[in-house]
């Protein structure tokens, strides 16, 4: 039986001899057929607190051992009895070293036979892979991902060309995507994300006939996407996102396809007309390229989950057959050139939860049919050019969390029952067209963090305002006038409060100095008056542009640095020197001309003394310290 003096020395595990002599019983301990069975075939010790690799010497004389799990313990290095011992045991199919803090090169793994499954993510390992992995002849899922690896993508991996799962992200491998990897015809999952890959996709990719999931995201990929991609029946997921390709979106790429992620690249032309008319796909992301023209009229993907298409150039109307998708629960198009209106049939979108038509030409009005997408927690409509009122049915969206209609020409007044969305957290009007006062309701909204009315025409008195505001109140350039409601003192939490070119008048509230996360304050273009009072150095206050307002800078004192000291001394030596200077001049101007015009009779005495003073005068000047 297993001697674990060693290992319970080494560990914090919650084994306990004295309680339970049987290992068979012990927490991750697994043995074959009943619990008097001595024959372990799974040990886990993943999360033990182990530092110390000494105790796998001991490990390794479990000859029955199949599965071995070390994961997430804080060694730095495998001991070499661990290499010596278990490359024994035939039956041993799986290894994982995953989250651990080994460091140094990848060590090689010989005469492991029977081995099928190597993690060894989520640690520090350097260096180029090699032949370490080439003698793993029954190798079939390799996880190497999150370390640092470089070199280019290994190749030499199990003779047998079993692999099945080659997972080989963040890691800092370059160069291109090696032909070799396709000589792996039973590979299913292939990941080479977030390394610094570059060159095209191989167009034989489609020689690995079982290949389900394909990821190369964040690498410097380009070219164009073969086309050969979509003769893959059994793919699911292709993600080539973040990457530098360019050319059309192939047609057929999405026949078998569930998950497509082609954003961030250069791609352009039109999207296929067949893109969206597959019955399997459910993600479908083309945003941040340089496509342009319609959506396809056919869309009829009923499995279809997520469609993002922003940050693009498509143009034309939103498509009315978008509301067929009734599992749809994203649906992002903003940053395009769609015009028209707003299809009143996404309303039947009911499981809708993000609605993201920002920045278009989208006209017209919101439609009520959007009030019944209870499910929603996201609308985003900002720089539009909606018009007409906000329609009461909006407030019927108790789930939503975020409402942005800013930059539109909506008109009318906020609806007061805007405080039936109890679970609204951000709230953008701004630069709109809005009249009359805020509802004294929205202070009901116990849960919203940002409020920006700024740009509209609003007038009446500031209710109060939701007590857990974080972010931002915007209250500016609308028609508020009258005194700043010293109620403002209670968003304790509030970091930019912007009350500029209203009417505001009368003296800046004291209570404004309670509210302590405040970093910025804007009351610029107001017509306040008193003093403005001292807020913390680190509060940015703007307050320009109200007349009767006395504002006490906080100037630092002067420099007062030796180097400033000697500067003001020179300087002031100047001062007086020249001062000196010139009285002295003007008195001897003056006995000169005194003199100059006396009685000859005493020229020759007064002529002596002028020369006896002119001299005094020569020798005072050349003591002064001119610079």
């Amino acid at each position: 039986m297993l001697n674990l003096p060693q290992l319970l020395k080494a560990s914090s595990s919650p084994w306990d001899v004295t309680k339970e002599p049987n290992p068979c019983l012990w927490q991750g301990v697994t043995c074959s057929g009943p619990p008097n069975n001595s024959s372990i075939i799974s040990l886990s010790l993943s999360g033990f607190g182990l530092s110390s690799s000494n105790f796998l010497s001991e490990v390794c004389k479990i000859d029955s051992l199949q599965y071995l799990d070390l994961s997430n313990n804080s060694l730095t290095s495998i001991s070499d009895g661990f290499f010596d011992g278990c490359r024994g045991i035939v039956g041993l199919k799986m290894l994982d070293f995953s989250s651990y803090r080994l460091v140094g090169p990848l060590p090689a793994f010989q005469n492991f036979v029977g081995l099928e499954i190597l993690d060894m993510s989520f640690n520090f390992f350097t260096k180029e892979i090699n032949s370490q992995l080439s003698q793993l002849v029954s190798l079939k899922i390799l996880n190497l991902s999150t370390n640092k690896f470089t070199g280019s993508v290994p190749t030499q991996l199990g003779k047998s060309f079993r692999l099945e799962q080659l997972q080989l992200s963040k890691n800092l491998f370059h160069g291109e995507i090696p032909g070799e990897v396709l000589t792996y015809k039973n590979l299913t999952l292939i990941d080479l994300s977030v390394n610094n890959l570059t060159g095209t996709i191989p167009v034989a990719i489609d020689s690995l006939s079982k290949l389900q999931f394909l990821v190369l995201s964040s690498n410097g990929l380009s070219g164009e996407i073969p086309k050969s991609i979509s003769n893959i029946t059994t793919l699911q997921r292709f993600a080539a996102n973040l990457n530098n390709f360019v050319g059309e979106v192939p047609v057929g790429i999405t026949r078998y396809i569930k998950i497509l992620d082609l954003s961030y690249n250069r791609l352009s032309g039109l999207i296929p007309s067949d893109l969206l008319s597959q019955s399997s796909l459910q993600h479908m992301d083309l945003s941040n390229n340089l496509l342009r023209g319609k959506i396809p009229e056919g869309v009829s993907s009923r499995s279809l989950v997520r469609l993002r298409l922003g940050n693009n150039s498509l143009s034309g109307s939103i498509p009315a057959k978008l509301a067929t998708l009734q599992n749809l629960v994203y649906l992002e198009l903003e940053n395009n050139k769609f015009s028209g209106p707003i299809p009143p049939e996404l309303g039947d979108c009911q499981n809708l939860s993000l609605l993201n038509l920002a920045q278009n030409d989208i006209t017209g009005t919101l439609p009520v049919e959007l009030g019944r997408l209870t499910k929603l927690q996201v609308m985003k409509l900002q720089q539009n050019e909606l018009g007409g009122q906000i329609p009461p049915e909006i407030t019927w969206l108790q789930s939503l969390g975020v409402l942005n209609l800013s930059g539109n020409n909506l008109t009318g007044s906020i609806p007061s029952s805007i405080s039936n969305m109890t679970k609204l957290t951000n709230m953008n009007l701004r630069s709109n067209n809005l009249v009359g006062s805020i509802p004294v309701t929205v202070g009901d909204l116990n849960f919203l963090l940002e409020l920006n009315l700024g740009g509209n025409k609003l007038s009446g008195s500031i209710p109060r305002m939701p007590p857990k505001l974080q972010i931002v109140l915007n209250l500016s350039s609308n028609l508020f006038q009258g005194p700043i409601p010293a109620t403002l003192s209670q968003l304790t939490s509030l970091e930019v409060l912007d009350l500029s070119n209203n009417r505001f008048s009368g003296k800046v509230p004291d209570s404004l100095l309670g509210l302590v996360s405040l970093t910025q304050l804007i009351l610029s273009n107001n017509q306040l008056s008193g003093v403005l009072p001292q807020f913390n150095e680190y509060v940015l206050v703007n307050a320009s542009g109200n007349p009767d307002l006395i504002i006490i800078n906080n100037a630092p004192p002067p420099n007062t640095s030796p180097e400033s000291e000697k500067k003001a001394s020179v300087t002031w030596t100047i001062v007086v020197g020249v001062e000196a200077f010139i009285c002295l001049l003007f008195g001897f101007l003056c006995l000169f001309f005194h003199f100059l015009f006396q009685d000859k009779s005493e020229g020759n005495q007064r002529r002596n003394r002028i020369i006896t003073f002119f001299t005094f005068f020569l020798s005072w000047v050349q003591r002064i310290p001119w610079p």
